[in-house]
Protein backbone atom coordinates (compact mmCIF):
# COMPACT_ATOMS: atom_id res chain seq x y z
CA UNK A 1 0.00 0.00 0.00
CA UNK A 2 1.22 3.46 -0.78
CA UNK A 3 2.47 5.79 2.25
CA UNK A 4 -0.40 8.16 1.28
CA UNK A 5 -3.31 5.84 0.96
CA UNK A 6 -2.39 4.28 4.35
CA UNK A 7 -2.45 7.33 6.27
CA UNK A 8 -5.96 7.68 4.50
CA UNK A 9 -7.36 4.72 5.70
CA UNK A 10 -6.05 5.22 9.03
CA UNK A 11 -7.61 8.66 9.37
CA UNK A 12 -10.85 7.14 8.00
CA UNK A 13 -11.07 4.49 10.43
CA UNK A 14 -10.56 7.16 13.13
CA UNK A 15 -13.10 8.92 11.72
CA UNK A 16 -15.52 5.89 11.85
CA UNK A 17 -14.64 4.42 15.34
CA UNK A 18 -14.91 8.42 16.46
CA UNK A 19 -18.80 8.00 15.69
CA UNK A 20 -19.31 4.60 18.02
CA UNK A 21 -18.35 6.22 21.26
CA UNK A 22 -20.73 5.26 24.31
CA UNK A 23 -22.61 8.90 23.80
CA UNK A 24 -26.01 9.02 24.44
CA UNK A 25 -28.37 9.88 21.68
CA UNK A 26 -29.49 13.61 21.94
CA UNK A 27 -33.61 13.48 23.28
CA UNK A 28 -36.01 13.83 19.96
CA UNK A 29 -36.88 17.48 19.26
CA UNK A 30 -40.22 19.10 20.91
CA UNK A 31 -39.35 17.08 23.90
CA UNK A 32 -38.28 19.33 26.30
CA UNK A 33 -40.43 19.30 29.04
CA UNK A 34 -38.99 15.07 29.70
CA UNK A 35 -36.68 15.05 32.48
CA UNK A 36 -33.47 13.45 31.56
CA UNK A 37 -32.72 10.34 33.26
CA UNK A 38 -30.79 10.43 36.25
CA UNK A 39 -27.35 8.75 36.76
CA UNK A 40 -28.57 6.38 39.21
CA UNK A 41 -31.22 5.11 36.25
CA UNK A 42 -28.77 5.07 33.43
CA UNK A 43 -26.02 2.82 36.00
CA UNK A 44 -29.03 0.49 37.31
CA UNK A 45 -29.89 0.60 33.55
CA UNK A 46 -26.31 -0.82 32.48
CA UNK A 47 -24.72 -1.31 28.83
CA UNK A 48 -25.59 -4.63 26.81
CA UNK A 49 -22.02 -4.00 24.68
CA UNK A 50 -20.21 -3.39 28.22
CA UNK A 51 -22.11 -7.21 29.35
CA UNK A 52 -21.45 -8.56 25.77
CA UNK A 53 -17.53 -7.60 26.40
CA UNK A 54 -17.64 -9.30 30.27
CA UNK A 55 -19.90 -12.54 28.92
CA UNK A 56 -16.87 -13.07 26.23
CA UNK A 57 -14.04 -12.42 28.24
CA UNK A 58 -15.41 -13.79 31.61
CA UNK A 59 -18.48 -16.36 30.81
CA UNK A 60 -17.54 -18.63 27.68
CA UNK A 61 -15.09 -20.92 29.23
CA UNK A 62 -18.24 -22.69 30.52
CA UNK A 63 -20.98 -21.13 28.82
CA UNK A 64 -21.48 -21.09 24.90
CA UNK A 65 -20.73 -17.80 23.53
CA UNK A 66 -24.33 -17.66 22.06
CA UNK A 67 -26.18 -16.89 25.65
CA UNK A 68 -29.24 -18.52 23.93
CA UNK A 69 -27.45 -22.19 23.92
CA UNK A 70 -26.02 -24.38 26.57
CA UNK A 71 -22.10 -24.32 27.06
CA UNK A 72 -19.68 -26.93 27.84
CA UNK A 73 -20.70 -26.98 31.75
CA UNK A 74 -23.04 -23.86 31.93
CA UNK A 75 -26.68 -23.94 30.55
CA UNK A 76 -28.39 -21.27 28.33
CA UNK A 77 -28.93 -18.04 30.49
CA UNK A 78 -30.09 -15.82 27.62
CA UNK A 79 -33.74 -13.89 29.84
CA UNK A 80 -31.95 -14.22 33.21
CA UNK A 81 -32.96 -11.74 35.72
CA UNK A 82 -31.00 -9.11 37.12
CA UNK A 83 -31.75 -10.78 40.58
CA UNK A 84 -30.87 -14.35 39.35
CA UNK A 85 -27.15 -12.87 37.71
CA UNK A 86 -26.21 -10.73 40.71
CA UNK A 87 -27.00 -13.99 43.20
CA UNK A 88 -25.68 -16.64 40.75
CA UNK A 89 -22.39 -14.43 39.50
CA UNK A 90 -21.44 -12.67 42.70
CA UNK A 91 -22.92 -15.25 45.51
CA UNK A 92 -22.91 -18.30 43.99
CA UNK A 93 -26.79 -18.92 44.80
CA UNK A 94 -30.04 -18.88 43.35
CA UNK A 95 -33.02 -16.27 44.74
CA UNK A 96 -35.67 -17.83 46.99
CA UNK A 97 -37.58 -20.17 45.13
CA UNK A 98 -36.05 -20.39 41.71
CA UNK A 99 -35.39 -24.11 40.51
CA UNK A 100 -32.26 -24.08 38.66
CA UNK A 101 -31.80 -25.56 35.11
CA UNK A 102 -28.90 -27.90 36.34
CA UNK A 103 -28.69 -29.43 39.80
CA UNK A 104 -24.69 -28.74 39.98
CA UNK A 105 -22.61 -26.82 42.03
CA UNK A 106 -19.68 -26.05 39.19
CA UNK A 107 -20.32 -22.36 38.60
CA UNK A 108 -18.09 -20.52 41.57
CA UNK A 109 -19.03 -17.07 43.06
CA UNK A 110 -17.07 -14.31 41.07
CA UNK A 111 -17.65 -11.18 43.67
CA UNK A 112 -15.18 -9.37 41.30
CA UNK A 113 -17.48 -9.05 39.01
CA UNK A 114 -20.09 -7.51 40.89
CA UNK A 115 -19.65 -4.08 39.23
CA UNK A 116 -20.54 -5.43 36.14
CA UNK A 117 -24.20 -7.38 37.09
CA UNK A 118 -26.13 -4.10 35.69
CA UNK A 119 -24.03 -4.94 32.51
CA UNK A 120 -24.45 -8.70 32.47
CA UNK A 121 -27.96 -8.54 33.16
CA UNK A 122 -28.60 -6.05 30.56
CA UNK A 123 -27.08 -7.87 27.92
CA UNK A 124 -28.75 -11.49 28.93
CA UNK A 125 -31.89 -9.80 28.92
Amino acid sequence: MRRGAGARASVSLALLLAGCGDQPAPPPAGNASAPAPTTAAVAAAGSAEKGRQVWLGQCVACHNPDPTKDGPLGPAVKGSSRELVDARVVRGEYPAGYTPKRPTKVMPPRPDLAPSVPDLAAYLH
